[in-house]
This record gives C-alpha cells, sequence and structure tokens, in this order.
C-alpha cells in the first residue's frame, strides 16, 4: 500500500479526524491543543545520529556529536569507515557504538543498505531495511520514519513516554504493553502518527498522576 507523509497542514486535520474515531482524544484533544509537527534531517548523518544518541541524554549525545563534527570532515559513511575506530571512541563513543557506526557505513559504501532508498519504500520494508543493521531496533526504525520521512500511519509503541501517555488517556489501572498499545490504537489508521505525536504532547502537559 503506498504510503503518504504527514505534512505541517495534515496534522490537525488528522487529529480532527481522530476525534471522530476515538472520544479519548475527542475529550482530551480542546484541553491540551495540538502538538508541533516536528522534523529532523533524512539521510546516513541522522541515522549515525541514532546510534550516538542511544542510552545517554540528549546532552551528552549532543557533545559527542560535536566532537565527531570536529574531528571528521563530514558525517559521511566513506568519513567513519576511513576513521580510526579510536578516533571515533575518542569523540565519546562506546566500542559497540564504533561498531555500529562502521556497521551502518560499511552497509552503505557496499550498498547492503542505501539511506536514500528508503524514502521510495513502504513502511514495512523500510523497517525491515533499518532494523537489519546491527544497533537498530523497531524503535529507532518507526522514530525515523515519523520524523525523517513524515511517514503518516507510525505508531512507536515501545516508547515508554507514549505508552504512559496512552495508559492515562484510556485511563488504564496499568501502562499498557508495546503489543496491547498497537492494539488499543488499530482504529487509528491511517493517522497513527499524528496520535502519537498527540499523546507525547498529552504526556508533557497533563499532570501524570491525575485523569483527564
Amino acid at each position: 500500500m503506498p504510503h503518504r507523509d504527514l505534512e505541517p497542514g495534515d496534522l490537525e486535520h488528522a487529529l480532527q479526524a481522530l476525534t471522530g474515531q476515538d472520544t479519548d482524544i475527542a475529550r482530551a484533544l480542546p484541553q491540551v491543543g495540538v502538538p508541533e509537527l516536528r522534523r529532523r534531517d533524512k539521510g546516513f548523518a541522522t541515522l549515525l545520529g541514532t546510534i550516538v544518541s542511544q542510552q545517554i541524554s540528549l546532552e551528552a549525545a549532543r557533545a559527542i556529536s560535536g566532537r565527531l563534527k570536529e574531528r571528521l570532515p563530514a558525517l559521511s559513511a566513506r568519513a567513519i569507515v576511513a576513521a580510526d575506530g579510536q578516533t571515533l571512541r575518542d569523540a565519546g563513543l562506546s566500542w559497540r557504538k564504533v561498531e555500529y557506526a562502521q556497521g551502518l557505513a560499511e552497509a552503505e559504501l557496499s550498498g547492503t543498505f542505501n539511506a536514500a532508498a528508503l524514502e521510495t519504500m513502504s513502511d514495512a520494508d523500510a523497517v525491515a531495511a533499518i532494523t537489519a543493521l546491527r544497533g537498530f531496533g523497531r524503535w529507532s526504525a518507526e522514530i525515523y520514519l515519523m520524523f525523517s520521512l513524515a511517514r503518516d500511519d507510525i505508531f512507536p509503541a515501545d516508547d515508554l513516554a507514549l505508552r504512559a501517555a496512552l495508559g492515562k488517556l484510556k485511563r488504564l489501572d496499568e501502562r499498557p504493553t508495546p503489543g496491547q498499545s498497537r492494539r488499543l490504537v488499530e482504529h487509528w489508521a491511517p493517522h497513527r502518527s499524528a496520535g502519537a505525536l498527540f499523546l507525547w504532547h498529552y504526556y508533557r502537559n497533563t499532570p501524570r498522576d491525575t485523569p483527564v
């Protein structure tokens, strides 16, 4: 099935459509409003940044990215392959992340992976291509599809904040599992990216311990 892109003007329209599909969104949307549509660059450098940012704070990731830019002529696959592993380690990457970064770069240069080709793939094929790389799980792939490729029907159910927000929106006693979350939002298709953006916005703008 062809994918559609979620553009800035589409977000409010998609959320209005969801109010007709889900009474909980219809209740909560007027109280917290429409979130901003966030975007990230697409391509190799962003995928490299995904490796850098895994399991560390945003501030630490920015610092490491800055040191990488100081040490390399460009954050390209060719530059990563040409760099000595110790250079990447000295920038702040763990040895495991050095392996992941080099693996991503080698896959890009060999043609076994093509970041640009993701744009023309279906959602499922793009997720499969990214998760075939070492160091990339489904969450990382789905986040890339949402924020870099602007896909409109993605729900990264492994995200803890997203699941916490969904549990609160649905007034559940416990945070739903990833599988339960995907089932709870099946009827949001084809607007699940808008629904996910709304849940993050809802999570940040409502008290944690009181229902809305």
